[in-house]
């Protein structure tokens, strides 16, 4: 076998780490959709794997704009870890996965002419079979949601609304749009152009099912694809054009049905909501105004949601933010002005070659333009969303990118062994972390002869990978003190909500730091709460007041570091 080929079964690897993780229903609680990433994250190991041997030239592209990008957001997780409070199980975890599309990326810029057809390809096959299995398990969750077992199909409880088994609409939307590029690769590809209307309309007929604003966002951007990309064929681009009005005939269709049939129909309550989310803005404020006070630094990566929960906002929005829903706002407020710049501005250098190159004529000109299109449609989603924060999106994303990015020119010729290594690292790495979430499983959904759950709790926090989430249950569920206390600032990276917020200000008052109590009290009613306004309702008793030092506010404002 040469240097420069891969094995038979490669392409069929491709299809699978593609295809899979988005439509995996089975689940444990506390993490619905971990499963799923640790299969994205097994499969493309695979892919690592497998395709070694067809990336002689892969060391060309470590230099490159993108990968000079990625690199630079891995090593924030380990300074958060290393010089600020960031939990050592949050730093690995958001190592593995930006390390994963380092790799992938790397790999897939690296593949020679023929290997990069066959790897195209079956992308888009994967992605195309991904969004087919997705309308239908669309359709089942609207149509017929008694059908849905949670095995096979995820069970999704906002009636007349589809979430796929990614289990949240708007992760559905991007994978429609992401198969609605894949159709027109294949259709162009295999001459099958009569397939592609009725493909394309069943993707747009699963956006309205899932009432996502981003996804009629991103048919408007397949229609502009129509319109500016002129090597299409005509009935390609009429197809395109014409997902506007597919979106339009599918809810006028949908709202026939819920009127005569009495049965929901979610898009139309989100077109009630507005175009826009006032709590999305209102967060987005609330982010500026922290990186205004942290510019240079940030507030550390993955400590977003510890740094705003705990600074006063007023007016803040009540909902449980622990991203920003917007990449550049995200970057910019955690690793600060400077490194968030250049983390930008090399990927829009990277955006940027691959536009260009997807410009010019050329054999793979057709690939390198679908695969621009789902690094477009995925960045568009990412300054709504954050779907690039899990690897089912991430690690596609940048295997497209590599794909749309120009190859070096006459590359030296590299050995296979990192890609086998990594790859086998991921895939062993992923079964581990199933191992290793166990741990945590039973302390949330504990067997009829479980240990008892202070037991369960200390072995999940000796995890290592998620001893965090057995630290919120030891914060919320152990007697208010010092144990409790020290688990609450770990799971605070994590996220905070109302119950953690409240067992927090216990615990700090436990041990004897009123003040702060008081501080995280005045926290807790910024949010508004029924959790914190029913513990609230006993200051409204002069008897009862005393007894509890929350009921008065803090006498200053306390920096949110000096909680971690």
């Amino acid at each position: 076998m040469s240097s420069q080929t891969s094995p038979a079964a490669a392409p069929l690897g491709l299809v699978i780490a593609a295809a899979l993780p988005p439509l995996l229903a089975y689940n444990q609680t506390p993490a619905v959709t971990l499963y799923n990433q640790l299969l994205a994250l097994a499969g493309w190991g695979l892919v690592l794997c497998l395709w070694a041997r067809a990336t002689p030239g892969w060391r060309a592209g470590l230099k490159s704009p993108a990968a000079v990008a990625l690199a630079l957001l891995a090593v924030a997780p380990l300074t958060s870890v290393a010089w600020r409070a960031l939990p050592l199980s949050l730093g690995l975890n958001a190592v593995a996965v930006i390390g994963a599309g380092l790799a992938v990326l790397l790999l897939a810029q690296g593949l020679g002419t023929d290997a990069r057809h066959k790897a195209a390809e079956a992308l888009f096959w994967g992605l195309l079979i991904a969004g087919l299995c997705s309308v239908a398990i669309s359709i089942v969750q609207v149509f017929a949601p008694d059908l849905a077992d949670g095995g096979w199909v995820a069970r999704y409880g906002i009636a007349g609304r589809a979430a796929g088994n990614l289990r949240q609409p708007n992760h559905l939307a991007s994978l429609m749009m992401w198969a609605a590029v894949a159709a027109v690769f294949i259709t162009e590809k295999r001459g099958w152009r009569a397939a592609l209307p009725v493909l394309l309309l069943a993707f747009v007929f699963s956006v309205v099912l899932s009432a996502s604003r981003t996804g009629y966002a991103g048919i408007l951007m397949l229609a502009l694809w129509g319109v500016v990309d002129r090597r299409l064929s005509r009935s390609a681009r009429l197809s395109l054009l014409a997902t506007p009005a597919m979106l339009g005939a599918c809810w006028w269709l949908m709202s026939l049905w819920s009127a005569e049939s009495g049965h929901a129909f979610g898009a139309a309550s989100r077109l009630a909501e507005g175009a826009g989310s006032p709590s999305r803005l209102a967060i987005l404020s609330n982010a500026w105004e922290l990186t205004l006070a942290n510019p240079w630094l940030g507030v550390g990566w993955g400590e977003f949601n510890f740094a705003w929960s705990l600074t006063p906002f007023p007016a803040r929005p009540i909902a449980f933010f622990d991203h920003t829903h917007n990449l550049v706002s995200q970057l910019a407020v955690e690793l600060g002005l400077p490194w968030a710049g250049a983390v930008l501005a090399l990927l829009g250098w990277a955006l940027c070659r691959a536009w260009r190159g997807a410009a010019q004529a050329g054999d793979d000109a057709p690939l390198r333009r679908a695969a621009l299109m789902i690094v477009l449609t995925i960045g568009l989603h990412s300054l709504l969303e954050y779907p690039l924060w899990y690897a089912y999106f991430l690690l596609p994303a940048c295997f497209a990118l590599g794909l749309a990015l120009p190859a070096g020119g006459n590359p030296k010729p590299a050995g296979s062994a990192p890609w086998q290594v990594l790859g086998g690292l991921l895939m062993a790495g992923s079964l581990f972390a199933m191992w290793d979430y166990q741990r945590i499983v039973v302390i949330y959904a504990p067997s009829s002869d479980a240990v008892p759950l202070t037991r369960r709790i200390a072995a999940g926090q000796s995890s290592a990978l998620f001893g965090h989430q057995a630290d919120y249950a030891a914060a919320t569920s152990l007697a208010p003190g010092p144990d409790a206390l020290a688990a609450a600032r770990r799971t605070a990276f994590s996220l905070i909500d109302a119950r953690l917020l409240m067992h927090w200000s216990r615990s700090l008052e436990a041990t004897g730091d009123v003040e702060g109590a008081r501080y995280l009290a005045d926290r807790l009613r910024e949010f508004r709460n029924p959790t914190g306004d029913n513990w609230f309702a006993s200051c409204a008793d002069a008897a009862s007041a005393p007894a509890m030092p929350q009921c008065q506010p803090a006498s200053g404002v306390t920096d949110w570091r000096n909680l971690r």
